[in-house]
């Protein structure tokens, strides 16, 4: 079958409320969310939280269980909840939300890297919060860590529960990481990979960038699947991209703001059916939850720790 998911990722942690009014917060915006980007069509959310009272990301556990609980009642999703958390967040704390809610699917960072932001506060008139601004200039001087030893760490952590990782694949380095861990009996195949382009620090996101990773993976893991999610205008080309090359792809507000150029998406779910309708226009189909769960060998929402 001829079947590919489609994630949406909600919220991140890189856009903030003065970029747009329509970036979800509270955790009842994101369980919004997270039923329509399944109505549209996709069968994975990517969930990171933030303060519902000023937008800051976090990594509260209380909120990440609210939400899970709630979204699983209204529908059948798979919840991919992230383990990079807001920027400068303790790597306990981030991989804390497999051991407490023991989900199908978390990300995990394949590599460090400068991940840059600072740039982007050149497009902002005004302030809604008064952490919005230092948090994004302070990257001008930050490094994303994510080292050997926290990747070995969190994978004891995700296996242990019963969840996948998805590999986040920021440059072709991270490649070489994952193969390595692969071969140490660190990381077990098949893996899942999300190649995340057009970030400040990471790999451009280009067409012939995207081939090249993926026939990197091909030479260095050969058993995987692959994802693809590209920051800004470059979102919905480069999923394009992926879906024509046998991959899979993740829209939504924390890669992108926007529905076209100059306007702003109302709601993940406003990407979602756009890259449904590409998709459909190549004879390609969106997976639904359940056959993204028999893709990527996820264990089920019966043993969920939520």
């Amino acid at each position: 079958m001829n079947k590919r998911i489609i994630t949406a990722a909600l919220t991140g942690a890189i856009h903030t409320p003065s970029m747009s009014p329509y970036l979800p917060v509270t955790p009842e915006q994101l369980i919004e969310e997270a039923v329509r980007v399944h109505e549209a069509g996709a069968a994975v959310a990517h969930l990171h939280v933030r303060d519902p009272e000023t937008g800051l990301p976090n990594a509260d556990q209380a909120i990440y269980r609210k939400i899970a609980e709630e979204v699983k009642r209204q529908c059948d999703i798979v919840l991919c909840f992230t383990t990079g958390g807001k920027l400068g967040e303790s790597a306990e704390n981030r991989v804390r939300v497999a051991s407490n809610l023991r989900p199908e699917l978390t990300s995990l960072n394949a590599g460090s890297l400068n991940f840059g932001l600072f740039h982007i506060t050149e497009n902002v008139r005004e302030w809604k919060y008064d952490w919005e601004k230092p948090y994004l200039e302070g990257t001008e001087d930050f490094i994303f860590p994510n080292t050997f030893k926290t990747m070995r760490q969190y994978l004891e952590i995700i296996y242990a529960n019963g969840a996948k990782p998805e590999f986040e694949i920021y440059d072709v380095g991270m490649i070489n990481n994952l193969a390595f861990l692969i071969q140490k009996g660190i990381a077990k195949q098949p893996v899942y990979l999300q190649f995340v382009m057009g970030i400040l620090g990471g790999i451009p996101a280009t067409l012939e960038n995207l081939v090249f990773l993926v026939n990197t993976a091909r030479t260095q893991i050969k058993e995987f699947e692959f994802s693809v999610c590209a920051a800004g205008r470059h979102q919905i080309p480069m999923c394009a991209g992926s879906l024509i090359l046998g991959g899979h792809a993740r829209v939504g507000l924390e890669d992108s703001l926007y529905i076209e150029k100059g306007v702003l998406a109302k709601s993940s779910a406003d990407q979602v059916k756009k890259i449904v309708n590409i998709a459909r226009e190549l004879g390609i189909q969106p997976a639904s939850p359940q056959e993204a769960r028999q893709i990527l060998g996820l264990k089920g929402m019966d043993q969920l720790g939520f």
